[in-house]
């Protein structure tokens, strides 16, 4: 996706082969779980772009371009110079803790995904406004439990989880 201007959330994704340097900007691993908070960008700035979509007609391409990734595939789509140990690290992790993080992002790509597309279906109507806003009343909260399994820090509460169909049967109401 690109950042057109820097008006945009969603920032292009360069060539896997052309890392970044080490140092700031680095995904850090939680010692913890041996996850990466950066894969949170993933989701988080395609939800700044939602946010933006009535107002801002031109992030509309990104919205459209994004796609839902794993976490492996994210990393491995990054310049991040790190991205091997990163991937390396989440391979490694806990079973339960990898399986949670897995069953969170499968949640949020699905209901993103669906949310994207009901938003680009009704662009045009005085319901895409309604229906983005509904469908980030559920994935802001569904971002926050990913970033509570990335940081070891689920609670019994955030532990449930939902099956992506039935949140985004809650969201459109099916």
């Amino acid at each position: 996706m690109t950042a057109r201007g820097g008006v945009c959330a969603i920032e292009s994704v360069a060539p896997a082969t052309s890392p970044v340097p080490s140092g700031p900007g680095v995904p850090n691993i939680n010692p913890m779980t041996g996850l990466s908070t950066d894969y949170l960008n993933h989701f988080t700035e395609a939800v700044m772009v939602l946010e933006m979509a009535a107002s801002l007609p031109e992030c509309l391409e990104d919205l459209r371009t994004w796609r839902p990734k794993t976490y492996a595939e994210h990393f491995a789509a990054s310049r991040f110079a790190n991205r091997e140990a990163v991937i390396r690290a989440y391979e490694a992790a806990d079973p339960a803790v990898r399986a949670a993080l897995d069953e969170a992002a499968e949640t949020l790509n699905a209901v993103l995904a669906q949310t994207r597309g009901v938003v680009l279906d009704h662009l045009a109507t005085p319901a895409a406004e309604a229906l983005a806003q509904r469908g980030l009343q559920w994935l802001k909260p569904l971002i926050a439990r990913t970033a509570a399994v990335i940081n070891g820090t689920r609670t019994k509460e955030s532990a449930r989880a939902e099956s992506p169909q039935s949140v985004i049967d809650a969201i459109f109401a099916r």
